[in-house]
């Protein structure tokens, strides 16, 4: 049981909800109501799952020994001794192999986008992650093939507004991890990753606050733009611009007062103002759209 639990454990399935940004396509894009396209989105939805699980695996093996040393990463299965590194990897090549063959039956170029996800994941593991800004960047890029999936790879136009907003969404969210590991680990930060003696809190300061007014000004743009409403037959999505505003502002104050945002789905879980924002932005949009 407790060898199951370990590798359950392994495949960090809370960080699935990620995964979501794939279904985006399907509600901005009006494809809610074709059954053939909703199933090939929840498809390619799980074949990210597994997809993430295979990265999180094999970077799990990768940085055991860091991970030691960590004060909450210690207690992965791979670093406190309860799957091999030798084990992780094969779970995930089998979990990678598996996420592709389930993405082809939504199309072709659903594997192909989950393929470049696991490609670009394993050059940022061993190389991509000691580069500075770039190392967030290729975290924003995985979730931008996330909306891809849910777009081009099911059938659906990808939207220019939708992948901006997603883009520099993912920048906040990315330079905030990055602020929040450099202020827990304190001197320590370098030992643990080694991009964050690169980095400064005054630039993550600064990175955190321009990605988020980008992002809260892009979205507004969008909600805005006269042809955002012919789309939706509603020019109402700028009432979703204040959970957005709230979204992100609770989420700096997450980050710089309360010691969190290095993790958004425990953010989420935590924090009843973040989720409620998140919520609520939901909410109005099915109920404007839908």
């Amino acid at each position: 049981m407790n060898r199951l639990v370990a590798l359950l454990q392994l495949l960090r399935p809370r960080q699935w909800v990620k995964n979501g940004f794939v279904l985006v396509g399907l509600v901005f894009g009006h494809a809610w109501r074709v059954p053939a396209t909703v199933e090939a989105a929840l498809v390619a939805t799980a074949a990210f799952c597994l997809a993430s699980s295979a990265v999180y695996a094999f970077n799990d093996a990768q940085d055991a020994l860091q991970d030691r040393g960590h004060p909450e990463k210690r207690r992965r299965p791979v670093a406190r001794g309860a799957v091999s590194p030798a084990e992780a990897n094969a779970v995930s090549a089998v979990l990678g192999i598996a996420s592709i063959l389930l993405a082809m039956l939504a199309s072709a170029a659903a594997a192909w986008i989950v393929a470049a996800y696991i490609g670009l994941s394993h050059a940022y593991s061993q190389w991509l992650k000691r580069v500075p800004v770039l190392d967030v960047v290729i975290i924003a890029a995985g979730f931008m093939l996330r909306l891809l999936a849910g777009t081009l790879g099911i059938g659906i136009a990808p939207s220019v507004w939708l992948m901006a907003c997603g883009f520099l969404l993912t920048l906040f969210l990315g330079f905030a991890k990055r602020r929040a590991e450099i202020a827990q680990l304190a001197e320590a930060a370098g030992r643990h990753r080694a991009v964050l003696e690169r980095y400064s809190l005054a630039f993550l300061d600064r990175a955190t606050i321009v990605s988020a007014v980008g992002m809260s000004l892009a979205y507004a743009a969008y909600s805005l733009a006269p042809e955002t409403a012919r789309l939706h037959g509603t020019g109402g999505l700028a009432w979703t611009v204040p959970w957005v505003l709230l979204g992100a502002g609770r989420y700096l104050y997450r980050l710089h007062r309360q010691g969190g945002g290095g993790d958004p789905t425990e953010e989420l879980l935590r924090d009843p103002v973040l989720a409620l924002s998140v919520a609520g932005w939901m909410a109005t949009v099915f109920w404007l759209i839908g």
